[in-house]
């Protein structure tokens, strides 16, 4: 009688990660301080929102 022998994987596959991904930077914050020149048009501050209102301070 031929019998066959099968041998199994002594590992189970590994599962994927949940937590492995980020997103980069978005270079947020201030971009021209007090007492800095600035022309019109150019960016004094990023931000996400209204924390920092329009006028003079």
């Amino acid at each position: 009688v031929n019998t066959m022998q099968q041998r199994w994987a002594t590992k189970k596959a590994g599962g994927s990660s949940h937590n492995g991904r980020d997103s980069a930077g978005k270079r947020l914050g201030v971009k021209k301080t007090g007492g800095e020149y600035v022309k019109a048009g150019n960016i004094i501050v990023r931000q996400r929102g209204t924390r920092f209102h329009p006028g003079e301070h």
